[in-house]
Protein backbone atom coordinates (compact mmCIF):
# COMPACT_ATOMS: atom_id res chain seq x y z
CA UNK A 1 0.00 0.00 0.00
CA UNK A 2 0.70 3.15 -0.91
CA UNK A 3 2.21 5.24 2.01
CA UNK A 4 0.47 8.32 1.51
CA UNK A 5 -2.62 6.26 2.18
CA UNK A 6 -3.53 5.67 5.97
CA UNK A 7 -3.88 1.80 7.13
CA UNK A 8 -5.68 2.51 10.55
CA UNK A 9 -9.60 3.43 10.52
CA UNK A 10 -9.02 6.95 12.20
CA UNK A 11 -5.99 7.97 9.93
CA UNK A 12 -8.46 6.95 6.99
CA UNK A 13 -11.01 9.77 8.45
CA UNK A 14 -8.71 12.00 9.18
CA UNK A 15 -7.51 11.95 5.71
CA UNK A 16 -10.74 12.76 4.05
CA UNK A 17 -12.04 15.41 7.39
CA UNK A 18 -12.30 18.75 6.99
CA UNK A 19 -8.99 20.97 7.58
CA UNK A 20 -9.95 22.45 11.03
CA UNK A 21 -11.13 18.87 12.52
CA UNK A 22 -7.73 17.81 11.09
CA UNK A 23 -5.50 20.43 12.55
CA UNK A 24 -7.64 20.26 16.26
CA UNK A 25 -6.91 16.01 16.10
CA UNK A 26 -3.10 16.36 15.26
CA UNK A 27 -2.74 19.68 17.93
CA UNK A 28 -4.23 18.12 20.41
CA UNK A 29 -2.11 14.90 20.04
CA UNK A 30 1.19 16.45 19.26
CA UNK A 31 0.57 19.20 22.37
CA UNK A 32 -0.62 16.53 25.23
CA UNK A 33 1.93 14.10 24.02
CA UNK A 34 5.00 16.97 24.35
CA UNK A 35 3.51 18.11 27.35
CA UNK A 36 3.31 15.07 28.98
CA UNK A 37 6.92 14.47 27.77
CA UNK A 38 8.15 17.67 30.12
CA UNK A 39 6.78 15.33 33.01
CA UNK A 40 10.36 13.15 32.81
CA UNK A 41 12.69 16.20 32.07
CA UNK A 42 11.48 19.13 33.87
CA UNK A 43 10.68 18.30 37.51
CA UNK A 44 14.09 17.94 38.81
CA UNK A 45 14.79 21.75 38.53
CA UNK A 46 12.39 22.83 40.87
CA UNK A 47 14.39 21.10 43.96
CA UNK A 48 17.35 22.68 45.17
CA UNK A 49 19.73 20.14 45.92
CA UNK A 50 21.63 22.01 48.14
CA UNK A 51 25.71 21.58 48.71
CA UNK A 52 28.67 21.53 46.42
CA UNK A 53 30.63 18.93 44.30
CA UNK A 54 34.37 19.26 43.78
CA UNK A 55 35.39 18.14 40.04
CA UNK A 56 38.83 18.24 39.37
CA UNK A 57 39.63 20.47 41.51
CA UNK A 58 36.50 23.05 40.63
CA UNK A 59 33.79 23.54 43.05
CA UNK A 60 30.24 23.57 41.10
CA UNK A 61 27.12 24.17 42.68
CA UNK A 62 25.10 20.29 43.30
CA UNK A 63 21.68 21.44 41.18
CA UNK A 64 24.32 23.14 38.45
CA UNK A 65 26.04 19.47 37.97
CA UNK A 66 22.58 17.96 37.52
CA UNK A 67 21.58 20.94 34.99
CA UNK A 68 24.94 20.69 33.35
CA UNK A 69 24.54 16.54 33.36
CA UNK A 70 20.90 16.21 31.67
CA UNK A 71 21.78 18.94 29.03
CA UNK A 72 24.77 17.13 27.71
CA UNK A 73 22.93 13.96 27.80
CA UNK A 74 19.90 15.89 25.73
CA UNK A 75 22.63 17.58 23.51
CA UNK A 76 24.36 14.46 22.97
CA UNK A 77 20.79 13.33 21.82
CA UNK A 78 20.92 15.90 19.35
CA UNK A 79 23.82 15.41 17.12
CA UNK A 80 22.72 11.35 17.66
CA UNK A 81 19.27 13.04 16.46
CA UNK A 82 21.09 14.91 13.09
CA UNK A 83 20.53 10.82 11.66
CA UNK A 84 18.25 9.21 13.71
CA UNK A 85 15.42 11.46 13.14
CA UNK A 86 16.35 12.46 9.66
CA UNK A 87 16.23 8.39 8.67
CA UNK A 88 13.15 7.52 11.06
CA UNK A 89 10.67 5.36 9.23
CA UNK A 90 7.38 6.80 9.73
CA UNK A 91 5.74 3.75 10.78
CA UNK A 92 8.65 3.36 13.43
CA UNK A 93 8.05 6.73 15.24
CA UNK A 94 5.35 5.97 17.98
CA UNK A 95 7.33 2.83 19.29
CA UNK A 96 10.09 4.13 19.35
CA UNK A 97 9.01 7.46 21.03
CA UNK A 98 7.39 5.28 23.81
CA UNK A 99 10.53 3.87 24.33
CA UNK A 100 12.50 6.70 24.58
CA UNK A 101 9.98 7.81 26.95
CA UNK A 102 10.46 4.74 29.18
CA UNK A 103 14.34 4.64 29.34
CA UNK A 104 13.89 8.08 31.20
CA UNK A 105 11.34 7.13 33.67
CA UNK A 106 14.13 4.20 34.50
CA UNK A 107 16.86 6.67 34.86
CA UNK A 108 14.84 8.82 37.11
CA UNK A 109 14.15 5.67 39.30
CA UNK A 110 18.04 5.57 39.39
CA UNK A 111 18.40 8.82 39.91
CA UNK A 112 16.55 7.95 43.52
CA UNK A 113 18.45 5.24 44.59
CA UNK A 114 22.11 5.28 42.81
CA UNK A 115 25.01 6.68 45.27
CA UNK A 116 24.79 9.90 45.24
CA UNK A 117 27.96 10.89 43.36
CA UNK A 118 26.43 8.74 40.48
CA UNK A 119 23.31 10.95 40.22
CA UNK A 120 24.96 13.38 37.47
CA UNK A 121 25.37 10.12 35.65
CA UNK A 122 21.66 9.02 35.62
CA UNK A 123 20.35 12.09 35.01
CA UNK A 124 22.54 12.30 31.66
CA UNK A 125 20.98 9.11 30.51
CA UNK A 126 17.49 10.56 31.29
CA UNK A 127 18.59 13.87 28.86
CA UNK A 128 19.61 11.13 26.22
CA UNK A 129 16.49 9.45 25.26
CA UNK A 130 14.46 12.69 25.56
CA UNK A 131 16.36 14.68 23.32
CA UNK A 132 14.64 12.33 20.63
CA UNK A 133 10.99 12.96 21.40
CA UNK A 134 11.18 16.21 19.25
CA UNK A 135 11.80 15.19 16.46
CA UNK A 136 9.55 11.76 16.82
CA UNK A 137 6.43 13.98 17.02
CA UNK A 138 7.18 16.66 14.81
CA UNK A 139 7.89 14.03 12.30
CA UNK A 140 3.93 13.26 12.43
CA UNK A 141 3.23 17.28 11.49
CA UNK A 142 5.70 18.67 9.27
CA UNK A 143 5.36 19.03 5.22
CA UNK A 144 1.46 19.84 5.32
CA UNK A 145 -0.37 23.59 4.77
CA UNK A 146 -1.35 23.68 7.90
CA UNK A 147 2.30 22.85 9.82
CA UNK A 148 2.35 26.27 10.88
CA UNK A 149 -0.67 25.91 12.94
CA UNK A 150 0.43 22.69 14.17
CA UNK A 151 3.71 23.72 15.12
CA UNK A 152 2.85 26.54 17.21
CA UNK A 153 0.50 24.05 18.65
CA UNK A 154 3.22 21.75 19.79
CA UNK A 155 5.34 24.42 20.64
CA UNK A 156 2.68 25.78 23.23
CA UNK A 157 3.48 22.49 24.86
CA UNK A 158 7.37 23.86 25.77
CA UNK A 159 6.28 27.34 27.04
CA UNK A 160 3.28 26.02 28.98
CA UNK A 161 4.36 22.45 30.73
CA UNK A 162 7.84 23.28 32.24
CA UNK A 163 6.18 25.68 34.68
CA UNK A 164 2.84 23.20 35.35
CA UNK A 165 5.00 20.06 35.79
CA UNK A 166 7.68 21.35 38.19
CA UNK A 167 4.44 23.23 39.97
CA UNK A 168 3.62 19.39 39.88
CA UNK A 169 6.95 18.89 41.89
CA UNK A 170 6.70 21.34 44.00
CA UNK A 171 3.63 20.23 45.19
CA UNK A 172 4.86 16.89 45.56
CA UNK A 173 8.16 18.29 47.80
CA UNK A 174 5.37 20.30 49.68
CA UNK A 175 3.16 16.52 50.33
CA UNK A 176 6.32 15.49 52.09
CA UNK A 177 7.61 13.67 49.02
CA UNK A 178 11.97 13.06 49.20
CA UNK A 179 13.52 15.35 46.56
CA UNK A 180 15.40 12.47 45.06
CA UNK A 181 12.14 10.49 44.40
CA UNK A 182 10.19 13.59 43.36
CA UNK A 183 11.06 13.51 39.34
CA UNK A 184 10.39 9.69 39.00
CA UNK A 185 7.19 10.17 41.19
CA UNK A 186 6.05 13.25 38.61
CA UNK A 187 7.52 10.69 35.57
CA UNK A 188 5.03 8.41 37.12
CA UNK A 189 1.98 10.12 37.23
CA UNK A 190 1.74 11.18 33.24
CA UNK A 191 2.97 7.50 32.00
CA UNK A 192 -0.22 6.71 30.81
CA UNK A 193 -1.67 10.02 29.39
CA UNK A 194 1.45 10.15 27.28
CA UNK A 195 0.67 6.65 26.07
CA UNK A 196 -2.76 7.48 25.12
CA UNK A 197 -1.74 10.49 23.31
CA UNK A 198 1.38 8.71 21.80
CA UNK A 199 -1.73 6.32 20.18
CA UNK A 200 -3.72 9.55 19.25
CA UNK A 201 -0.25 10.52 16.86
CA UNK A 202 0.48 7.01 15.45
CA UNK A 203 -3.36 7.66 14.09
CA UNK A 204 -2.43 10.58 11.77
CA UNK A 205 -2.41 10.05 8.29
CA UNK A 206 0.87 11.18 6.08
CA UNK A 207 0.51 14.42 4.23
CA UNK A 208 -1.27 14.49 1.45
CA UNK A 209 -0.76 14.99 -2.32
CA UNK A 210 -1.86 18.79 -2.41
CA UNK A 211 0.90 19.06 0.87
CA UNK A 212 3.13 17.81 -1.02
CA UNK A 213 2.84 20.21 -4.03
CA UNK A 214 2.68 23.10 -1.79
CA UNK A 215 5.34 22.14 1.17
CA UNK A 216 7.60 19.61 -0.92
CA UNK A 217 7.69 15.99 -0.11
CA UNK A 218 9.70 15.31 2.95
CA UNK A 219 11.58 12.09 2.86
CA UNK A 220 14.26 10.36 4.62
CA UNK A 221 17.86 11.65 4.37
CA UNK A 222 20.56 10.00 4.19
CA UNK A 223 24.22 10.87 5.05
CA UNK A 224 25.27 12.52 1.42
CA UNK A 225 21.91 14.22 1.22
CA UNK A 226 22.16 15.78 4.59
CA UNK A 227 25.63 17.23 3.71
CA UNK A 228 24.50 17.98 0.53
CA UNK A 229 21.63 20.12 1.59
CA UNK A 230 23.70 21.84 4.79
CA UNK A 231 26.92 22.51 2.22
CA UNK A 232 24.48 24.15 -1.00
CA UNK A 233 22.90 26.76 2.07
CA UNK A 234 25.34 27.03 4.73
CA UNK A 235 26.35 30.60 5.01
CA UNK A 236 22.48 30.93 5.90
CA UNK A 237 22.07 27.89 7.69
CA UNK A 238 25.44 28.87 10.30
CA UNK A 239 23.78 31.83 10.78
CA UNK A 240 20.64 30.47 11.83
CA UNK A 241 22.41 27.83 13.99
CA UNK A 242 24.94 30.67 16.06
CA UNK A 243 21.66 32.53 16.68
CA UNK A 244 19.89 29.40 18.28
CA UNK A 245 23.00 28.67 19.99
CA UNK A 246 22.56 31.95 22.20
CA UNK A 247 18.52 31.60 22.16
CA UNK A 248 18.76 28.04 23.76
CA UNK A 249 21.17 29.18 26.01
CA UNK A 250 18.79 32.05 27.43
CA UNK A 251 15.77 29.95 27.10
CA UNK A 252 17.53 26.77 28.98
CA UNK A 253 19.26 29.53 32.03
CA UNK A 254 15.86 31.17 32.05
CA UNK A 255 14.14 27.77 32.65
CA UNK A 256 16.09 25.86 34.67
CA UNK A 257 16.82 28.55 37.01
CA UNK A 258 13.24 29.84 37.27
CA UNK A 259 12.88 29.30 40.55
CA UNK A 260 16.26 31.37 41.66
CA UNK A 261 15.37 34.09 39.29
CA UNK A 262 11.97 34.67 40.76
CA UNK A 263 13.19 34.29 44.04
CA UNK A 264 16.22 37.20 43.23
CA UNK A 265 13.63 39.16 42.21
CA UNK A 266 11.44 38.84 45.30
CA UNK A 267 8.79 36.60 44.19
CA UNK A 268 9.82 33.34 46.52
CA UNK A 269 6.17 33.56 48.51
CA UNK A 270 4.93 32.81 45.05
CA UNK A 271 5.36 29.25 43.77
CA UNK A 272 2.13 29.67 41.09
CA UNK A 273 4.43 32.33 39.37
CA UNK A 274 6.43 29.73 38.05
CA UNK A 275 3.42 28.10 35.70
CA UNK A 276 1.25 31.74 35.61
CA UNK A 277 3.86 34.09 34.10
CA UNK A 278 4.27 31.67 31.22
CA UNK A 279 0.78 31.98 30.39
CA UNK A 280 1.04 35.54 28.39
CA UNK A 281 4.73 34.35 26.81
CA UNK A 282 2.94 31.04 25.44
CA UNK A 283 -0.16 33.67 24.13
CA UNK A 284 1.83 35.90 22.59
CA UNK A 285 4.47 34.50 20.85
CA UNK A 286 2.31 31.35 19.75
CA UNK A 287 -0.47 33.98 18.01
CA UNK A 288 2.62 35.58 16.55
CA UNK A 289 3.54 32.46 14.77
CA UNK A 290 0.18 31.13 13.84
CA UNK A 291 -0.85 34.63 12.32
CA UNK A 292 1.76 33.72 9.44
CA UNK A 293 0.22 30.49 8.38
CA UNK A 294 -2.45 32.52 6.10
CA UNK A 295 1.06 33.54 3.68
CA UNK A 296 1.06 31.12 1.18
CA UNK A 297 3.90 31.93 -0.20
CA UNK A 298 7.08 30.11 1.64
CA UNK A 299 9.62 33.04 0.60
CA UNK A 300 7.03 35.75 1.66
CA UNK A 301 6.65 33.86 5.25
CA UNK A 302 10.77 32.84 5.54
CA UNK A 303 10.84 36.93 5.50
CA UNK A 304 7.98 37.55 7.91
CA UNK A 305 9.47 35.16 10.51
CA UNK A 306 13.10 36.87 10.65
CA UNK A 307 11.33 39.65 10.54
CA UNK A 308 9.39 38.34 13.59
CA UNK A 309 12.55 36.88 15.39
CA UNK A 310 14.04 40.17 15.15
CA UNK A 311 10.86 42.12 16.90
CA UNK A 312 11.54 39.28 19.75
CA UNK A 313 14.89 40.35 19.60
CA UNK A 314 14.60 43.79 19.95
CA UNK A 315 11.85 43.18 23.08
CA UNK A 316 14.29 41.33 24.68
CA UNK A 317 17.00 44.37 24.46
CA UNK A 318 14.96 46.96 25.42
CA UNK A 319 12.52 45.60 27.93
CA UNK A 320 15.70 44.63 29.38
CA UNK A 321 16.91 48.67 29.07
CA UNK A 322 13.50 49.40 30.89
CA UNK A 323 14.31 47.12 33.68
CA UNK A 324 17.54 48.71 34.70
CA UNK A 325 15.86 52.08 34.52
CA UNK A 326 12.98 51.31 36.63
CA UNK A 327 10.47 51.76 34.05
CA UNK A 328 8.71 48.05 34.57
CA UNK A 329 8.23 45.87 37.40
CA UNK A 330 10.50 42.81 38.11
CA UNK A 331 7.81 40.56 36.98
CA UNK A 332 7.18 42.36 33.43
CA UNK A 333 10.84 42.51 33.08
CA UNK A 334 10.70 38.21 33.46
CA UNK A 335 7.40 38.08 30.91
CA UNK A 336 8.78 40.89 28.24
CA UNK A 337 11.82 38.74 28.19
CA UNK A 338 9.84 35.44 27.89
CA UNK A 339 7.64 37.10 24.48
CA UNK A 340 10.71 38.17 22.54
CA UNK A 341 12.97 35.18 23.41
CA UNK A 342 9.69 32.77 22.67
CA UNK A 343 9.13 34.66 19.12
CA UNK A 344 12.84 34.32 18.47
CA UNK A 345 12.93 30.72 19.86
CA UNK A 346 9.62 28.78 18.77
CA UNK A 347 9.85 29.20 14.88
CA UNK A 348 12.92 27.31 14.68
CA UNK A 349 11.38 24.68 16.57
CA UNK A 350 8.45 24.17 13.87
CA UNK A 351 7.79 26.25 10.96
CA UNK A 352 11.06 27.96 10.16
CA UNK A 353 12.87 25.24 8.89
CA UNK A 354 9.27 23.53 7.75
CA UNK A 355 9.03 26.86 4.97
CA UNK A 356 12.73 27.55 4.23
CA UNK A 357 12.78 23.83 2.99
CA UNK A 358 9.60 24.91 0.52
CA UNK A 359 10.96 27.96 -0.29
CA UNK A 360 14.54 26.53 -1.76
CA UNK A 361 12.23 24.08 -3.52
CA UNK A 362 14.58 20.82 -2.00
CA UNK A 363 13.53 17.47 -0.86
CA UNK A 364 14.40 17.33 2.45
CA UNK A 365 13.27 16.82 5.91
CA UNK A 366 12.64 20.04 8.96
CA UNK A 367 13.74 17.48 11.84
CA UNK A 368 17.53 16.69 10.51
CA UNK A 369 17.49 21.10 10.26
CA UNK A 370 15.57 21.46 13.89
CA UNK A 371 18.43 18.57 15.47
CA UNK A 372 21.74 20.23 13.57
CA UNK A 373 20.23 23.42 15.59
CA UNK A 374 19.34 21.94 18.74
CA UNK A 375 22.96 19.77 18.71
CA UNK A 376 24.84 23.16 18.65
CA UNK A 377 22.40 24.58 21.12
CA UNK A 378 22.56 22.68 23.84
CA UNK A 379 26.12 22.88 23.66
CA UNK A 380 25.72 26.59 23.84
CA UNK A 381 24.08 26.08 27.29
CA UNK A 382 26.39 23.77 28.83
CA UNK A 383 29.12 26.45 27.72
CA UNK A 384 26.93 29.02 29.70
CA UNK A 385 26.05 26.84 32.77
CA UNK A 386 29.97 26.33 32.83
CA UNK A 387 31.07 30.09 32.60
CA UNK A 388 28.35 30.55 35.61
CA UNK A 389 30.01 28.23 37.97
CA UNK A 390 33.69 29.13 36.49
CA UNK A 391 33.81 32.38 35.54
CA UNK A 392 31.17 34.32 37.32
CA UNK A 393 30.35 32.62 40.28
CA UNK A 394 29.89 35.69 42.55
CA UNK A 395 27.62 37.00 40.10
CA UNK A 396 23.81 36.64 40.81
CA UNK A 397 21.47 34.42 39.20
CA UNK A 398 19.00 37.84 37.66
CA UNK A 399 22.06 39.95 36.82
CA UNK A 400 23.56 36.54 34.71
CA UNK A 401 20.13 36.72 33.40
CA UNK A 402 20.31 40.34 32.51
CA UNK A 403 23.52 40.29 30.55
CA UNK A 404 22.54 37.28 28.80
CA UNK A 405 19.68 38.81 27.65
CA UNK A 406 20.99 41.72 26.50
CA UNK A 407 23.87 39.85 24.51
CA UNK A 408 21.40 37.86 23.11
CA UNK A 409 19.49 40.20 22.02
CA UNK A 410 22.34 41.76 20.26
CA UNK A 411 23.79 38.83 18.24
CA UNK A 412 20.56 37.94 17.50
CA UNK A 413 19.58 41.10 15.43
CA UNK A 414 22.99 41.16 13.90
CA UNK A 415 22.57 36.75 12.45
CA UNK A 416 18.90 37.10 11.69
CA UNK A 417 19.75 40.19 9.46
CA UNK A 418 22.31 38.25 7.96
CA UNK A 419 19.95 35.16 7.35
CA UNK A 420 17.22 36.79 6.47
CA UNK A 421 18.85 39.01 3.44
CA UNK A 422 20.30 35.58 2.37
CA UNK A 423 17.67 33.26 1.95
CA UNK A 424 15.42 36.19 0.34
CA UNK A 425 18.30 36.37 -2.28
CA UNK A 426 18.30 32.86 -3.47
CA UNK A 427 14.67 31.82 -3.37
CA UNK A 428 11.80 32.70 -5.52
CA UNK A 429 8.65 30.33 -4.33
Amino acid sequence: MSPSVPTGRIGRYLADAPPWLFSAYATTAAFATYFCMYAFRKPFAVGTFAGTVTIGGVVLDHKTVFVIAQVMGYATSKFLGIKVVSEMKPGRRALSLLACIAAAELALVLFAVAPPELGAVCLFFNGLPLGMVWGLVFGFLEGRRVSDLLGAGLCASFILASGVVKSVGKSLLDGGMRELWMPAATGALFLVPLALFTAMLAQIPPPSEQDKAERMERLPMDGAARKAFFLRFAPGLVALVVAYMALTALRDFRDNFARELWDGLGYGSEPAILATAEIPVAAGSLVAVAALMGIRRSRLALAALHAMMLVGAVLVLGSTSLFHAGLISPATWMITVGLGLYMGYVPYNCVLFDRLIAAVGSVATAGFLIYVADAFGYLGSVALLLYKNLGARDLSWVDTFSALSTGTAVLSIALLSFSGRYFWARTNV
